[in-house]
């Protein structure tokens, strides 16, 4: 289906749950004059859906590809269209007419409606595609039934990929026997249908479990990084390959790696440019400095938070959200939203949105406008006052951003020098920012952003989230303690490396000796 032909289809599957859940509640005796009266719910409920679903983008899933994480998102995105609903009428009647329990029901059918038509439709295509390669496969196995034997070591979503690969375009060629995971819980348990048989360590017991029961396994493919097995496993895989009867495919290191243009030994290096000496300003954190701030409990307690605010404040600021995007809707046109590809965590792509704050660069007949002018009174405003930020809350909802963190940066921006700012979920807000922001220098801004990494804990980041409000109110200050202070901090420590580092010690060491 088509995006915007998902969209409408998605809006009438609203409404319909609306109607099916007044009637749900009055136990079908509602009469047509009854549900005229709801007429403020159902216009509410259909505004705030306008808004919600092109925000959390659940029309632009190709429905027989959608996975259990689209399905996630529809759920989280009705939550959302419900409160929105909630809020809207509270404002307008204070919910007068409103049972408590039909939002309930409106959320339970609505949800169900639209995770069931997207599991309905995958369910026949998924059917209608495996009755055509059974009727292939047919034809081909009275030409030739042998079929080659797969056992699959590793459990991850290349293993996903690679099994629904065999199934969409090999099946009449490829079998696969088995999966081995690292985790032995996962043991007797089906992946796509296929058995996990082991664990990695195990391959040789399980090949020749498998040859007793008359299947000569000839190849074994490896779905994860060889690096990340076991010295057990990668020694018992190599002599498997050895043995010549059976061949062993490195799927990733040796197809999907060299495919994306990434080297197989590159991990995510913790700060380091190619030639370190020959930048002027660097950060060196040793091995054992990354693996203590990788460990820190806190990260796990902080997405906790982040997601349960996140989701909190999404809920109470929907009517200014949608505010905004009629805002933005009136003075710019659709799409209200833009996006831009940022490095996160640990380098990882992702896209940062946030509301259109300009209009066109160019003119209809090609002319360049000023910045100043594709902006205006709005744009400007949505800027100074952060607004246009809000659609960030969904970036931390997923897991791709946090309140407090470095801020990410475009691509170009990013020097490799200081990768260690990307050891963290970057932020809505963070260290850096409070200390003065688009005015201090990027060294300043990486600097900040290091120390903050090092030293983050739930008193800093409520100290930043704090410092934010009246940085927001009263604009933009340079702070220069606080960013002497990460200097000195991350010198005295042997983090900062380069020639710029040394006269920045030697100011710094006057600085405390005056102090």
């Amino acid at each position: 289906m088509g995006s915007w032909k998902t969209f409408g289809f998605d809006l009438v599957l609203v409404l319909v749950a609306a109607v099916a859940a007044i009637f749900l509640r009055d136990n079908f005796e509602t009469s047509l004059q009854k549900l005229a009266m709801f007429w403020p719910y159902f216009s509410a409920t259909l505004v705030v859906a306008v808004f919600v679903l092109p925000l959390t983008q659940t029309h632009r899933v190709i429905w027989r590809l959608s996975t259990r994480r689209d399905y996630a998102r529809v759920v989280l995105a009705t939550a959302l269209i419900t409160f929105g609903t909630l809020l809207a009428l509270f404002a307008y009647n204070r919910l007068e007419g409103v049972a408590r329990s039909l939002p309930f029901l409106h959320w339970m059918l609505m949800s169900a409606a639209l995770v069931g038509a997207r599991v309905l439709f995958r369910a026949h295509h998924d059917g209608r595609s495996a009755r055509r390669l059974a009727r292939r496969g047919y034809q081909t196995a009275k030409a030739d039934p042998a079929k080659e034997h797969v056992l699959v070591v590793g459990l991850s979503q290349m293993t996903e990929a690679y099994l629904a690969s065999i199934s969409e375009l090999a099946s009449d060629r490829l079998k696969v026997a088995g999966v081995l995971s690292a985790r032995a819980r996962h043991v007797g348990q089906l992946v796509a249908e296929t058995p996990v048989l082991g664990i990695p360590d195990d391959v040789e017991r399980v090949l020749k479990d498998l040859d007793v029961h008359g299947v000569t396994i000839q190849r074994v493919v490896v779905t994860v990084p060889f690096h990340s097995l076991s010295d057990t496993a990668k020694e018992a895989l190599l002599r498997v390959d050895a043995g010549g009867s059976t061949q062993l495919m490195l799927l990733v290191d040796d197809i999907v790696t060299p495919m994306l243009g990434v080297s197989k030994d590159s991990e995510m290096r913790d700060d380091l440019p190619t030639d370190p000496e020959a930048a002027e300003l660097y950060v060196q954190m040793d091995e054992a400095e990354i693996q203590r701030v990788l460990a820190r409990p806190y990260w796990k307690f902080k997405r906790v938070t982040d997601f349960a605010f996140a989701l909190a404040i999404l809920v109470l600021i929907l009517p200014v959200m949608l505010i905004v995007g009629l805002m933005v809707a009136i003075r710019f046109g659709f799409p209200i939203t833009f996006w831009q590809q940022r490095p996160g965590r640990f380098g990882m792509p992702f896209r940062v949105y946030k509301f259109r704050t300009m209009g066109p660069a160019y003119d209809v007949a090609g002319h360049r406008i000023s910045d100043e002018f594709r902006s205006g009174l709005v744009g400007m405003f949505l800027r100074r006052t952060r607004l246009d930020e809000l659609p960030q809350l969904w970036n931390i909802l997923r897991g791709e951003m946090s309140f407090v963190g470095p801020r990410p940066l475009l691509p170009r921006d990013q020097a490799p020098e200081f990768n260690s700012r990307l050891l963290v979920r970057p932020g809505l807000t963070g260290w850096a920012q409070i200390a003065g922001g688009r005015d201090i220098n990027a060294e300043d801004k990486a600097v900040l952003d290091v120390w903050y990494v090092r030293n983050a804990s739930l008193g800093l980041d409520l100290e930043i989230a704090l410092r934010t409000v009246p940085m927001v109110i009263r604009g933009e200050r340079v702070l220069g303690d606080m960013i002497e202070r990460a200097w000195v901090d991350l010198l005295s420590d042997g983090i900062l490396k380069g020639e710029r580092a040394l006269p920045r010690r030697r100011s710094s060491d006057v600085v405390t000796a005056a102090e």
